[in-house]
């Protein structure tokens, strides 16, 4: 009786302990879906949060490989084949990366879409890449995808990214 109870213990301390963990996620996990260009797009992501600190330029660096969000790379699927910015993209899962900078972004679609971070990103892996500009934004506490109209918009902290999706 006396194992029985102190297993109960550890199994109700232990659940406990991961259901507390998981709810107090720092970056907690998200999804945006939608239609834009005609086809079903959705986003699986985590939402780092800005919390007074410096995003771009330094949490963020320029000129590198981010994985556009936190913990696991975001997740790109599109039940159609697309166009992003003008160019092709087969329908299909992706893990969508960026590199951000100051006055252009690089948003990358790669092959490889279960990776933790961008760990062990490969650019040979790239199944599209297009150029877009950065805008201003609103404050956004938390990084935040839009699906909607002709294109796919992140935001975060003052700014906003978007790529335009047609068919």
């Amino acid at each position: 009786m006396k194992k029985t109870f102190q297993a109960f213990l550890f199994t109700a301390t232990l659940t406990f302990g991961l259901t507390a963990c998981a709810q107090d996620k720092p970056s907690p996990a998200a999804k945006a879906s939608g239609k834009a260009g005609g086809a079903n797009i959705s986003i699986v992501y985590s939402q780092p949060g800005v919390k007074g600190r410096k995003i771009w330029g330094e949490l963020v660096p320029y000129g590198m490989v981010w994985r556009t969000g936190a913990n696991e790379a975001t997740i790109f699927e599109t039940d159609s084949d697309i166009k992003v910015e003008g160019q092709p993209l087969a329908k299909g899962k992706y893990a969508l990366f960026t590199i951000p900078g100051e006055n252009e972004w690089t948003i990358i679609f790669n092959k490889t879409s279960n990776q933790w971070g961008s760990y062990k990103y490969k650019q040979e892996e790239d199944a599209l890449r297009v150029k877009v500009k950065p805008g201003t934004a609103d404050m956004t506490e938390r990084l935040t995808f839009t699906i909607g109209g002709d294109k796919v918009t992140l935001t975060w902290e003052k700014l906003s990214v978007s790529a335009s999706i047609s068919k």
